[in-house]
């Protein structure tokens, strides 16, 4: 039985994680990874919905979510190469060596029609991310009435973020300044548009801002560290299901917040101790 309510779509990226130390693929992408934490987070349903290629690389992520029960009835299956980033680990922490810009997905930027809003209607978030090729259609989603969370990671320009925010709801991002310059950035974000943003800080926590209070939310003691990639996604995913359901249940904005905060950070804390974004590895010679 689900923890709560809510109802979350990924609509983006999905890619193949290589490990070449371990000779081991894993299945993952942002709107991938939200989608299936957000199911281990406790949603009462999740989706995802995108482009896969024909590959082994785009069996393996599709056999994965059938497995985990993520949906992904609206997602099609194109002719070419799945996308793949190829990985090492050095000390707990990945290094890309390689990528292909997200394979035949890359090539072929999802439009949305009048059936696929329908279908997103029966969400209450929409999440995707700026490694999705989505920028273009996120006015599509925002004009049906549905929220939309938008992961702006760590490399987005100011120029990106003034044509994407406008149209975000929930808009998260990694950044490594200090506590001031995260605080300004946040307010530079809300003033763009979004009701929430939130920065991940790795092991220095997070800070959100609702255009009003900023809530600290330190990180959540490591019993164990295997792999760190997934830990920011599973942050969003973790959020996002605990804020959106205790809203949905009538909590307080405030203390939704500050209890969505704190257990994503405990959520993310275990994510850290699994290989891969949720292991489901599958070796390969």
């Amino acid at each position: 039985m689900s923890k709560y309510s809510t109802k979350l779509l990924g609509f983006g990226d999905n890619v193949v994680d290589i490990y070449d130390h371990l000779k081991t693929m894993y299945p993952g992408g942002n709107c991938v990874n939200v989608s299936v934490y957000g199911k281990m987070a406790g949603c009462e349903k999740t989706a995802y919905m995108g482009y896969f290629g024909d590959d082994d690389r785009a069996e393996l992520i599709m056999d994965t979510l059938e497995k985990i029960g993520v949906e992904t009835v609206k997602c099609r299956q194109l002719h070419g190469e799945n996308g793949y980033s190829r990985i090492t680990l050095k000390d707990g922490d990945r290094e890309f060596l390689d990528f292909n810009d997200g394979g035949i997905r890359g090539k072929t930027p999802y439009i949305l029609d009048r059936f696929d809003l329908e279908y997103m209607k029966g969400f209450d978030v929409v999440h995707s991310g700026n490694y999705s090729f989505t920028e273009e259609e996120l006015h599509k989603i925002k004009e049906a009435g549905i929220p939309v969370s938008f992961d702006f990671s760590d490399d987005s320009t100011e120029e990106y973020y003034e044509k994407t925010a406008p149209e975000v709801t929930y808009a998260f991002c990694s950044f490594d300044g200090t506590d001031q310059e995260a605080e300004e950035h946040l307010k530079k974000i809300i003033s763009m548009g979004p009701k929430l943003a939130m920065a991940s800080r790795g092991a220095r926590g997070c800070i959100l801002y609702d255009g009003r209070n900023f809530y600290r939310q330190p990180a959540a003691p490591l019993t164990e560290v295997k792999d760190t990639l997934g830990a920011g996604d599973s942050l969003i995913a973790s959020f996002l299901t605990g804020y959106i359901g205790r809203r949905k249940n009538g909590m307080a904005e405030e203390t939704a917040i500050c209890e969505s905060l704190e257990e994503a950070a405990a959520f993310a804390a275990c994510i850290c101790g699994m290989e891969g974004a949720f292991g489901y590895g599958k070796k390969y010679e």
